[in-house]
C-alpha cells in the first residue's frame, strides 16, 4: 500500500511528540515516595569515622582497612536483623583481589541460619542489567535470604538525548537472554545483550552502600566488591535513634521495587551525646553542600575529598566561598579510569583547571596519589572556629548522584573541637594535605588537563547530555 507523504509527516510527528512526552516525564517526574530524605538531628555520642586507605610508602602501596572488618563484625555479632543496602556486591574482575563480596554474602548467609532477618537491596549493575545472574543473589536466595533487586525504572531520568527514546520505545523489550556484546565493566564477566547496553545507557543507579543492624548502621562511600577492596574510602558508623531513619530510607526503596516490610527494630539506649548526625538521601545531599558551603566564613577552612566533582552550582558555590576568603582545600581522584575504563580527567581535572585560573591563593587543589585503585570519597568539611560540619557517604559531589536520578545516602554530623571524631577527621585531612606521615597527594601541576584543546566541547557536551557518569 503506497503512504503519502502526508502520512509520513503524521506519522513523524507522532513518534517526535511521544519521544518528547517520555523525555518531558522522565526528567521531571516525581521522585518515589520515601526518597530525597532528611531526616531529623539526633545526638549520640557513638560516632566512629572508619577509613580504608591505599598510600605510597617508601615506593611500595599500603593498603591499610577499617570499614570492612567493621561491617563484618557487626553482621557476625547481630542478633535481631541485618539490613545491607549495596551498590555493588559482585566477584567480577580479572584481577587477584581478596573474594570481599563472598566473605559479607556468607557472614549474612551465616546470620540468617542464626534466626537473623536478613534484607539485602542492590543494583541491577550486578547483573549487567539483567544480562546474567547474579552469584552473590543467587546464594543468598538459596538460603533463603530476602533479596530485592532495585527497580531503578522508578528513578528520574538524567539523559535528555536519549532517556525519552529508551522510555517510549526500547524498555518494553526486556534485557534479558543470550549476550553477544563484551562486558562493558569487566572484560572476563558474562557478555551482555544489546538491550542490557541500552539500558546502561539511560544511567541510574541506586548508588547506596548502607549496613545496618539492631545495634549499630554504616554509611559508606565503600562497596563490598572484590575489585574495589584496596580504593581509599571513608564511613561513619553511629547508633541510636538515628537507625530508625536509616531503616526508613531502606525501607522506601524495598517498596517501590515490590520488596517486604523490614522486621526490624534498633535497640535504642541513648538518646543524647556530643555528636549531631543527620541522615540524607538524594537531593537532600545536594542541599546541605550547599549549605555548608554557602555559610562557610571567611576565618573557616573547608576540605573535600573527593572522587568525582561535577555539579555547576556546588563548583560555583565553592568559588564563591573562596571569593568570601574562605581557605577552601580539594583532594581530587586525578579520574585515570573508572570501572576498569580509561576516563582521560573527566571530570575533576577540567573542573579543577576551571578552579585554579581563577588565580586565587585560598582556593587549592591537590590529587591523591593513586596506584591502580581509585580515591573513592564523597566527603566535605567545614572546620570553624568551635569544631567542624561534616559531610560523607556515597553521593559523589555531581548532578547525577546529587540531583535525585541516583539513589545516595549521606550522613551529615557536627561536632566540636576536641572530640574523639573531630581529632581522627582532622588528622585525615591535614595528613593528606601536608603529606608528613607518606606520600598521600600530589600538586596540582602533576595532573595537568590532558586534552585543554578540545575537553571544553566534550566535558560540556557530556553535562548536557547526560551521556556520562556524572
Amino acid at each position: 500500500m503506497y503512504i503519502t507523504r502526508s502520512k509520513w509527516k503524521w506519522a513523524v510527528a507522532i513518534l517526535l511528540f511521544i519521544t518528547l512526552a517520555a523525555t518531558i516525564y522522565g526528567l521531571f517526574k516525581p521522585v518515589p515516595a520515601g526518597t530525597s530524605y532528611k531526616g531529623e538531628v539526633h545526638y549520640t555520642d557513638d560516632l566512629r569515622f572508619l577509613l580504608n586507605r591505599s598510600s605510597e610508602q617508601d615506593g611500595d602501596r599500603v593498603f591499610n582497612e577499617e570499614i570492612y572488618s567493621a561491617v563484618l563484625e557487626a553482621v557476625e555479632e547481630a542478633e535481631s536483623f541485618v539490613a545491607v543496602e549495596m551498590f555493588l556486591l559482585n566477584d567480577k574482575t580479572d584481577g587477584d583481589f581478596p573474594p570481599l563480596s563472598l566473605t559479607l554474602t556468607e557472614a549474612l548467609i551465616d546470620a540468617s541460619k542464626r534466626g537473623v532477618n536478613v534484607y539485602v537491596l542492590t543494583d541491577p549493575i550486578n547483573t549487567s542489567y539483567f544480562s546474567h545472574e547474579s552469584t552473590m543473589i543467587n546464594m543468598l536466595d538459596d538460603a533463603g535470604v530476602q533479596t530485592i533487586m532495585t527497580d531503578i525504572t522508578r528513578l528520574q531520568d538524567s539523559n535528555p538525548l536519549y532517556s525519552g527514546i529508551w522510555r517510549a520505545y526500547l524498555q518494553w523489550f526486556g534485557q534479558g537472554g543470550n549476550g553477544w556484546i563484551e562486558n562493558v565493566f569487566e572484560p572476563e564477566a558474562p557478555q551482555m545483550t544489546v538491550r542490557s547496553f541500552l539500558k546502561l545507557m539511560n544511567g541510574r543507579a541506586n548508588h547506596r552502600k548502607v549496613v545496618i543492624t539492631e545495634e549499630t548502621g554504616f554509611v559508606m562511600s565503600a562497596n563490598f566488591h572484590d575489585e574495589s577492596y584496596f580504593y581509599t574510602n571513608t564511613a561513619f558508623q553511629t547508633s541510636g535513634p538515628v537507625l530508625y531513619d536509616l531503616l526508613e530510607t531502606v525501607q522506601a526503596v524495598s517498596d517501590f521495587s515490590d520488596g517486604p516490610d523490614l522486621e526490624a527494630e534498633p535497640s535504642v539506649d541513648q538518646t543524647d551525646g556530643e555528636y549531631a548526625v543527620q541522615v540524607l538521601t538524594e537531593g537532600e545531599n545536594f542541599n546541605r553542600v550547599q549549605e555548608m558551603l554557602d555559610d562557610a566564613a571567611p576565618e573557616d577552612t573547608v576540605y573535600a575529598a573527593l572522587y568525582f566533582l561535577a555539579d555547576t552550582e556546588i563548583v560555583d558555590s565553592i568559588e564563591a566561598a573562596a571569593e568570601r576568603g574562605t581557605d577552601i582545600r580539594l583532594i581530587l581522584d586525578p579520574n585515570e579510569s573508572a570501572f576498569g575504563m580509561d576516563v582521560f580527567g573527566m571530570p575533576n581535572r577540567p573542573v579543577a583547571e576551571d578552579l585554579m585560573n581563577l588565580g586565587m591563593s585560598n582556593l587549592q587543589v591537590r590529587w591523591y596519589n593513586t596506584g591502580d585503585e581509585q580515591f573513592h570519597p564523597k566527603m566535605m568539611a567545614v572546620f570553624n572556629d568551635s569544631g567542624l560540619s561534616v559531610i560523607a557517604g556515597s553521593a559523589n559531589f555531581t548532578s547525577r548522584n546529587m540531583r535525585d536520578n541516583n539513589l545516595d545516602t549521606n550522613l551529615y554530623a557536627e561536632m566540636d573541637e576536641g572530640s574523639d571524631t573531630f581529632d581522627e577527621i582532622e588528622t585525615f585531612f591535614n595528613e593528606m594535605w601536608t603529606n608528613e606521615e607518606s606520600d598521600y597527594t600530589l600538586p596540582y601541576e602533576h595532573y595537568l588537563n590532558p586534552h585543554s584543546s578540545w575537553r571544553e566541547w566534550i566535558y560540556r557536551f557530556q553535562k548536557i547530555s547526560g551521556l556520562s557518569t556524572y
